[in-house]
């Protein structure tokens, strides 16, 4: 068992840990467990709430408690957690939906068997020497117009100061819940928020509010505060008026090519006109790093990731040189993402699932997520197996580039 782990905190441009000693976060995001979407699962991208009510709708509510339960018992154990140390990363985001944690039909009212997943991840992280970032991946309301925020595309939740009292006072509960664990690097307070640009004023207000209701709790644990526009436009935050706060950004750019939305797209290459090679990437960190040194604030790369074509299209390549430039210019970063069902668009796993059981059926017309609850009651078991990450197959190409930028290494 690992010995308890240092708590965190920011100095300038760095985080160190209680000694004094510089610390660089890397390592993986745990995505589609507490927030499930459907291409992780070979379905389509319809919200987990849509998925959770037709399945309701079919086969009941009980039916539904026993797969979300049998979901997650299975999708990430204790055993994920010890693999990703092994591979020398010490740090997983965790992104989770507030509905976790709370009641739809009862706000404010604790989830407490999904409060159980939270607190079985950190025991985890704690015994085995890994840092968590708590990422709230989906606010009451829906913070973006993205299935993953379980959006059907239309975001409620700044218009709506009910669903903002219900965001504040969950995060006012995990703060105190968590302030003595040193394992929580520190909290993600909301993913990939979209505002207006005229309107970013009011994200900061927030940031300022969701800041104040965890430092009522916790005066320890580092704040994560993403930009505006999916988590790229930083310049209207300033300076931190938290001196632990960590700012952070996300990248899937060319995003035809990362996605492979448009087929054919190599890296480097031509995508959108544009030819886009290392050196460029190197040009478009140079204005966040600039931003983070002027404001004297640590950068972090919460999410960047590909959809993986058996490396000939250079996206393994475009992994090596994200990796090299987050290392050389001291950015965190957890890649994304963990595990996933392997499909043909979209960012997934290190770890794919190659196999096409009725619970998959690639071959359609339904296809992933969207033909579990007919196929729950006799192939529950069979299922729940599948699940598991031994079932998986390893990405070896990805997970070399990895695990070398995870050592901090720098590609020459």
């Amino acid at each position: 068992m690992q010995g308890k782990l240092p708590f965190l905190k920011v100095k300038g441009t760095r985080i160190v840990d209680e000694t004094g000693r510089t610390v660089m976060l890397r390592g993986v995001n745990l995505g589609g467990w507490l927030m499930m979407e459907g291409y992780m699962l070979f379905g389509r991208n319809i919200p987990e709430k849509g998925f959770r009510e037709s399945f309701e709708k079919q086969l009941g509510k009980e039916a539904l408690e026993d797969f979300t339960r049998s979901f997650r018992d299975t999708f990430i154990r204790e055993e994920d957690i010890k693999i990703i140390k092994s591979w020398g990363a010490n740090c997983v985001r965790i992104p989770f939906n507030y509905r976790l944690l709370e009641f739809e039909d009862r706000p404010f009212s604790l989830n407490e068997e999904g409060l159980r997943y939270l607190n079985r991840a950190i025991g985890w992280c704690e015994k085995h020497g890994l840092y968590c970032i708590l990422d709230m991946h989906a606010a009451p309301g829906s913070q973006n117009p993205g299935w993953h925020s379980d959006s059907y595309g239309k975001p409620e939740f700044f218009t709506n100061e009910f669903n903002i009292d219900r965001y504040l006072r969950l995060w006012y509960f995990l703060a105190e819940l968590y302030k003595d664990s040193s394992a929580v690097a520190g909290y993600d307070v909301l993913n990939e928020a979209v505002v207006p640009f005229h309107k970013e004023g009011s994200l900061n207000d927030l940031y300022r509010k969701v800041t104040r209701e965890i430092r009522d709790a916790d005066k320890k644990h580092i704040i994560f505060l993403e930009g505006n526009f999916w988590a790229q436009r930083l310049a209207f935050l300033g300076k931190p008026k938290d001196p632990n706060t960590v700012y952070s950004i996300h990248t899937y750019a060319p995003f035809d090519f990362t996605h492979n939305l448009k087929i054919g797209l190599y890296y480097p290459g031509k995508v959108y006109n544009v030819t886009w090679t290392k050196e460029r990437f190197e040009m478009l960190a140079r204005p966040y790093t600039m931003f983070r040194n002027f404001n004297n604030v640590p950068l972090y790369m919460g999410e960047f990731g590909v959809n993986a074509r058996d490396g000939h299209f250079g996206e393994v390549k475009w992994v090596a040189d994200m990796v090299g430039i987050f290392n050389a210019n001291d950015i965190h970063w957890t890649y994304w993402t963990y595990k996933t069902v392997a499909n043909y668009a979209f960012p997934d796993g290190i770890y794919r699932y190659l196999d096409n059981p009725p619970w998959v059926n690639r071959q359609g017309p339904a296809y992933g997520w969207e033909t579990f609850a007919s196929l729950w009651p006799r192939e529950k078991g069979r299922m729940i197996f599948s699940w598991r990450t031994e079932n998986f197959t390893l990405n070896e190409k990805l997970h070399a580039v990895l695990k070398k930028g995870f050592s901090g290494k720098k590609k020459k």
